[in-house]
């Protein structure tokens, strides 16, 4: 019986599809679910693309209902995956799945991490700072924005003259190149 990974994810979702490449032709893992608050999101033509179901949800159903957690629960999901989810995880989810909800977060937490401390919010901020390191952190998801504890970190160098797309660029390569494998190593150590 394959594990069984659910991805949420709020834009365009490259993470998410790096996740579905990795996992395609896996005999012991696939991706069930892609979950989305926004309708618009590319991600929706990402998973389309590899033919893996969707769900859009809005506010009230997931943090008024449990009809994410039942959905999620007659899956047999074992891993929830935050590839650019903008909101805060709800208790009965966070209580369903203690210690199977990971997050990448495009900075070395604790710095720049938060509310609003997405995409390139983060990276303006890292530029702003004027750090000489940028990095990733994949991390466990608690009640908090970026506080759970983290599993992975991956750095990379800020040159004087790097702008923003330059320094989203390099965190990106690190972010495709770490979350699947990271991904793919919680996953397994996961009891069925």
């Amino acid at each position: 019986m394959k594990k069984r990974i659910a991805i949420f994810a709020s834009g365009s979702g490259s993470n998410a599809q790096k996740l579905m490449e990795h996992f395609k032709r896996s005999p012991e893992v696939e991706i069930a679910l892609v979950l989305t608050n926004n309708p618009d999101a590319y991600v929706l033509q990402r998973a389309d693309n590899f033919e893996i179901p969707s769900h859009i949800f809005d506010r009230n159903e997931f943090y008024h209902t449990d009809h994410i957690v039942n959905l999620l629960k007659n899956l047999e999901v074992d891993l929830i995956v935050l590839a650019g989810f903008l909101w805060l995880i709800p208790k009965n989810l966070l209580h369903e799945y203690p210690g199977r909800i990971i997050n990448i977060h495009p900075a070395l937490l604790p710095k720049f991490g938060g509310k609003g401390m997405y995409g390139d919010h983060v990276h303006l901020a890292v530029l702003e700072a004027k750090e000489t390191e940028g990095g990733i952190t994949i991390h466990y998801v608690n009640e908090n924005y970026d506080e759970g504890e983290y599993i992975y970190q991956a750095k990379y160098r800020i040159d004087k003259e790097d702008n923003l797309e330059l320094i989203k660029f390099k965190g990106q390569q690190l972010e495709h190149l770490h979350y699947p494998r990271i991904v793919e190593t919680i996953i397994k150590k996961i009891k069925k």
